[in-house]
């Protein structure tokens, strides 16, 4: 049982002018789509560097998005009648 997807990931990043990043990662499956946030605050005493703050909001975009992906996944498991492991170790499906 062999198949092959493409899931798209776009990436939003825009920044005010009080030093603050926002990013937001938009995952399409083409079924469904998932939405990631992330921040990243530019320190006043600190010198602003944009590549910076675009790194870290974007990062923190996409862990969110990676979170929501594997919560949709563990209440997808549940809907089949599975149990919630009591650990993440011990579940093969969430390893």
């Amino acid at each position: 049982m062999s198949h092959t997807l493409d899931w798209n990931v776009r990436l939003h990043l825009s920044e005010d002018d009080e030093g603050t990043t926002r990013a937001q990662a938009v995952l399409d499956t083409g079924a469904a789509a998932l939405t990631g946030h992330g921040t990243a605050h530019c320190n006043p005493a600190d010198t602003d560097v944009p590549e910076i703050g675009d790194e870290l909001a974007a990062g923190r975009a996409m862990r969110d998005l990676a979170q929501r992906l594997l919560d949709a996944a563990e209440h997808d498991i549940e809907g089949m009648g599975a149990t919630r492991p009591r650990s993440r170790e011990a579940a093969a499906w969430l390893k």
